[in-house]
């Protein structure tokens, strides 16, 4: 259903990306580019860039950057499609009605319906919230310390204890039965085959808005000593709460460069109407993976602050590494005595909330404070399991700047021993390897070649050569008999490969606002921007050769050590080998003459 690709290249030729910018941001022209405030992050310096002749920006501060879709994109929070139309309309472009099948328009109309008896119900529920049987849920609301104002924001509202209240108002609305099973809001009946019944009654309600802000589903907290206390929505054709995030709606537009991640609606409201516009929750499931990259894509910087009981650091304990997984920065919160940020927002205030996440600490930290919760340090053995499992912990940081910054904090904060804590962290590195993730071993007497490098210099490696070839082809020919674009081993950079390698070989211009158009999400967008903005410091021709070698063994070496881990014969393995082992010779002179 996307527009083809020389539609959206027309479009984007005709925004000129300095004019569109000009009309969020104050840019004043300085050299060849436009220098403003950057509107994604605080400053006072101006950092953000525009280039004119790439049609392109980016940020020195906080590194966004991309084209002039990009930046409506990030600037509006518009999906690719809401972008391409009103950067359309503002050029006077009409854009086709996509073409789809009978079978396809039926199915949107029908997902439309969902939609639709969702916001029904939502503003049902809200309305009754004013009237006189439900006062109840009012007064609960408006003893816990939520205001009117914000029982509008978040459309909280109230479902009746009567059995079917829901089901006969939406029925009246011209909602069929299948419609209404179908959106989660109706159960039938299992003693009375084809009766139906609302889903929720007698609870106080909190609509689920996906990030274009539609109802997709509900979350219901009972008044009274009823079971479960809260109950949500079912997996339906619009909710899966495995890939939503409650407030995110909100906290996406939110000016903060970071978000605040707690586990119940009542946190997100309380934070909110404190002024912690940043705050989402995790909808009542342990964190997921879909949750995490919904996180990433607005920022990368996150704060857990959990309930203080067990569970909720157990479930810290469990969000961490998947949070990381998704290169997503992350600090926890300390509250005790208090048990969640709503008691601790009405016990203190929002000043010393701010404090407390001024103090929160790095998520290295707290595992090892937990860690550290389960021996007993007067005891020589239990010292001694805790400091392997430092040196454990230490191993699995694939970041070398990261690792020896915490190798110094844990020398100072535990007094250990260095020469005894690196020898410790030797040993684990010999069986799991220098990165986390541990390797299986080869039925071959050699065993499968180990990963020498680390993520980073991997994803900094692919990056640079990219650089490289796009601002000088003649760098391109030196370097194209030894690298393909399918050994970028991120999928990302191969695709971004591919398409400047296919560029060069036909002969064409290497345009980067061209380039970007090819990726419809807004992180792929920053992330191949920072392919053209990617400011490699050299002192000269020599050191730059050296540079570019460097980058093309780390990127053949990554390449080789993936596939290692997928072969199954040996032969094969020992051919990777044998390859690996030829690297070592490889040298590419740039001739600097």
């Amino acid at each position: 259903m996307f527009y083809p690709d020389e539609l959206i290249e027309e479009i984007r030729y005709q925004n000129d990306i300095v004019e569109v910018i000009s009309q969020y941001v104050r840019l004043n022209k300085k050299g060849s580019s436009h220098f403003g405030l950057c509107p994604f992050h605080n400053e006072k310096t101006p950092s953000f860039s525009v280039a004119q002749d790439k049609q392109i920006y980016h940020c020195f501060g906080c590194g966004a950057g991309g084209n002039v879709i990009t930046f409506v994109m990030e600037y509006e929070n518009y999906s690719f499609v809401e972008a391409i139309k009103v950067l359309a309309d503002r050029v006077n472009i009409s854009l086709p009605e996509p073409e789809i099948s009978e079978e396809m328009r039926k199915m949107v109309q029908y997902k439309q319906q969902l939609y639709d008896a969702n916001k029904e119900a939502a503003k049902y529920f809200y309305h009754q919230t004013s009237a006189p049987l439900g006062k109840k849920a009012y007064d609960y609301l408006n003893d816990r310390g939520i205001g009117d104002e914000t029982r509008k924001k978040f459309g909280l509202g109230f479902s009746h204890f009567f059995r079917d209240d829901l089901y006969q108002y939406l029925t009246s609305k011209g909602y069929s039965d299948a419609v209404l099973r179908d959106s989660g809001l109706v159960l039938e009946d299992k003693n009375k085959p084809g009766e139906l019944y609302d889903r929720f009654f007698n609870r106080v309600m909190f609509p689920i808005f996906d990030i274009h802000n539609r109802v997709i589903g509900f979350g219901g907290r009972v008044l009274g000593d009823g079971m479960p206390k809260y109950l949500n929505s079912p997996e339906t054709k619009l909710f899966d709460k495995s890939k939503n995030l409650y407030g995110l709606n909100i906290a996406r537009t939110s000016r903060r460069n970071n978000m605040i991640l707690v586990e119940g609606y009542m946190d997100v409201i309380s934070l909110h109407q404190a002024g912690f516009d940043n705050t989402v929750a995790s909808l009542g499931t342990a964190f997921t993976k879909g949750q995490s990259n919904l996180i990433k894509r607005y920022t990368s910087e996150l704060i857990i602050a959990y309930d203080s009981d067990n569970a909720g650091v157990n479930a810290i304990l469990k969000a961490i590494p998947i949070l990381e997984a998704s290169d997503i920065s992350v600090r926890v919160l300390k509250m005790l005595p208090y048990k969640d940020p709503d008691d601790f927002i009405k016990g203190e205030g929002p000043e010393r909330f701010e404090e407390i996440i001024a103090a929160s600490i790095p998520s290295f930290m707290f595992e090892v404070e937990q860690l550290e919760a389960k021996y007993n340090l007067s005891d020589p053995d239990h010292k001694t399991k805790f400091y392997q499992g430092i040196a454990r912990k230490l191993v699995e940081l694939e970041n070398e700047i990261k690792r020896d910054s915490y190798f110094e904090a844990m020398i100072n904060r535990y007094n250990m021993n260095p020469k005894a804590l690196n020898s410790e962290m030797e040993k684990i590195g010999k069986d799991v390897g220098i990165v986390s993730h541990k390797r299986e071993d080869a039925s071959s007497s050699e065993g499968k070649i180990k990963n020498r490098f680390s993520k980073d210099s991997i994803v900094v490696a692919q990056k640079n050569i990219l650089t490289f070839i796009v601002s000088h082809k003649d760098i391109f020919e030196a370097v194209r008999p030894y690298i393909k674009p399918s050994e970028f081993v991120d999928g990302l950079y191969r695709q971004v490969a591919e398409i400047i390698f296919e560029l060069y070989e036909e002969n064409l211009e290497i345009n980067p606002a061209m380039i970007i158009n090819k990726f419809v999400e807004l992180d792929q967008q920053n992330n191949v921007a920072q392919v053209f903005n990617n400011d490699v410091k050299v002192e000269n021709g020599m050191q730059f050769e050296k540079m570019v070698n460097e980058s093309v063994q780390i990127l053949k070496n990554a390449y080789i050590d993936k596939m290692s881990g997928q072969v199954t014969e040996v032969n094969d393995l020992q051919e990777l080998i044998k390859v690996k082992r030829e690297l070592q010779d490889l040298y590419i002179s740039l001739n600097h003459g």
